[in-house]
């Protein structure tokens, strides 16, 4: 992360006559090439591929590697989007030739160890969640938010209620008004109070006989646990209406709380955060959800289930399924990842992830709320939401530059302006998988970039090839063209020039 050079490209590095390939004499009669295809299908010449030897490309990748920041290699403070550390042993039980070769059309005869695995994982998200009817089609928490939202309204639709509103209080994820949107709702927002949870003066006001469908984060985005939440599930049950949680942020509250035992009637996991699996740099992900009984019956098919003489198998037969939302059984690997942190953490185990999620939150809150004012209250759960809107007022010193400048720290930033209910947010979620070293390290970079000139702040970060990226400009103009070696000590286009300060470090 400090090089403040890029590796020359493997078109500079090329010579003529490298290459990382023997291959053997021909053994065939030779031809020339124009008379085995039409000229039309020929080019002038070969293309002009660089020509290096293993070594160098070797090199080469790694050298690009030590420019990107990896949960691996970085702490990851991203509030709510949650990069948390994945153990290496489930990515090695993933990969078991017995799992990663089965192919989807194999006849379920040949699939049983891997359909146990999945009703399994049916069985333990459903008792996690205190809601017994899963699916595990949905490819990611926003498709499985859209998924439970499509449950909701074929269960009105078969009551022949008309209920075109879905409620969503204004520090929803976005992804809560989208998935309303194209689930054929109508958004309406639900404010906060000062305290950061769910205004139930605006609730009540706002629910009414149209009210299809309250979408609740618990604990929410400022990390608060809304204790109001079993008076909101009986307003709307009074209404016919569902609750829905966004299971966001269920890795704060496993085993010491099940949403369906608090009036939750719908529910979607992360398993990357909440269990195990990798996330982000657009991988596949996963977005099970849970329903309460009733609700089964419009699950997306298959599901699968177990006979009575033990055999596993795809139920189609379910004549209210919404359908399909994603091919086959779901993203299998990301599943089998959760099903392996499930059962190696066990029930207690499960307590703990949460305990010290919390634990880790209110001990990061602790060391920065006396610079970084928390509005939200003192205490959290697995994260909290600090304010640079001091630092913006007094020292022109913005969220932007304490995200930017914690680069040369070495640290990712957390999650900047959202929720947008706190100015200048600071989202910050240190996980469980963290150590008390690495968050006392964090908050000393925090505080002292707080004092920092801000002159260089607004230039951060110093420690990269660009040192602010005009991220507009960067989307509106991506610059896709090659330029050769000795042009790239001119400033980017996107960007200004490098700068030759050192990388910071603190004690």
């Amino acid at each position: 992360m400090y090089k403040l050079d890029t590796p020359p490209l493997l078109f500079e590095s090329s010579r003529p006559g490298r290459s990382t390939s023997i291959f053997p004499t021909s053994d065939v009669p030779t031809k020339p090439l124009a008379t085995l295809m039409p000229a039309t299908a020929l080019a002038d010449g070969p293309p002009p591929l660089p020509e290096l030897g293993e070594l160098d490309v070797v090199r080469h990748y790694m050298a690009l590697s030590t420019l990107n920041m990896s949960i691996d290699s970085n702490f990851y403070p991203l509030g709510s989007c949650t990069m948390k550390y994945n153990p290496k042993r489930n990515e090695r039980l993933a990969a078991l030739p017995g799992l990663g070769a089965q192919h989807p059309y194999q006849d379920e005869s040949t699939l049983q160890g891997l359909l146990e695995i999945l009703y399994d994982v049916q069985s333990m998200l459903g008792e996690i969640a205190g809601l017994p009817a899963v699916s595990l089609q949905p490819a990611a928490g926003a498709q499985g938010e859209l998924t439970a939202l499509l449950v909701a309204a074929a269960h009105f639709r078969d009551l022949g209620l008309k209920r075109t509103q879905v409620l969503i209080p204004d520090s929803a994820h976005g992804t809560n008004p989208a998935s309303a949107h194209l689930a054929g709702f109508d958004a309406v927002t639900i404010k906060s109070d000062a305290r950061g949870l769910v205004d139930l003066d605006d609730f009540k006001s706002k629910l009414g006989d149209l009210t299809a469908v309250f979408m609740m984060t618990n604990p929410n985005t400022v990390g608060l646990f809304d204790p109001q939440i079993a008076e909101i599930a009986r307003l709307l049950h009074d209404r016919g209406a569902l609750l829905y949680l966004d299971g966001a942020n269920m890795n704060a509250i496993l085993g010491a709380v099940r949403p369906g035992d608090m009036g939750v009637d719908l529910m979607h996991y992360n398993p990357h955060k909440t269990f195990s699996g990798p996330h982000g740099g657009g991988g596949p992900g996963a977005g099970p959800i849970a329903v309460r009984a009733d609700l089964g019956k419009y699950l997306p098919a298959p599901v699968v289930a177990r006979d009575a003489d033990g055999t596993y198998r795809l139920d189609h037969d379910r004549p209210r399924s919404i359908g399909r939302v994603r091919a086959f059984f779901g993203n299998v690997g990301v599943l089998f990842r959760a099903y392996c942190y499930i059962r190696t953490h066990g029930p207690e185990g499960l307590k703990n992830v949460s305990r010290h999620a919390v634990l880790n939150a209110n001990y990061l809150l602790s060391l920065v709320k006396h610079v970084y004012p928390v509005p939200c209250g003192d205490r959290c759960m697995h994260e909290f939401v600090a304010s640079a809107r001091s630092l913006a007022r007094d020292r022109g010193v913005r969220a932007m530059d304490i995200a930017k400048r914690l680069i040369d720290f070495n640290f990712h930033a957390p999650t900047i302006y959202f929720p947008l209910i706190v100015s200048e947010a600071l989202m910050i979620e240190p996980t469980e998988t963290e150590s008390r070293e690495t968050l006392e390290t964090f908050a000393a970079a925090l505080l002292a970039i707080a004092a920092e000139d801000p002159a260089m702040l607004h230039d951060a970060p110093h420690s990269t090839t660009i040192s602010r990226a005009d991220e507009v400009k960067a989307a509106k103009s991506p610059v896709l063209v090659w330029k050769p070696a000795h042009a790239a000590s001119t400033p980017s286009e996107n960007g200004r020039s490098k700068s030759n300060r050192a990388a910071p470090s603190v004690a």
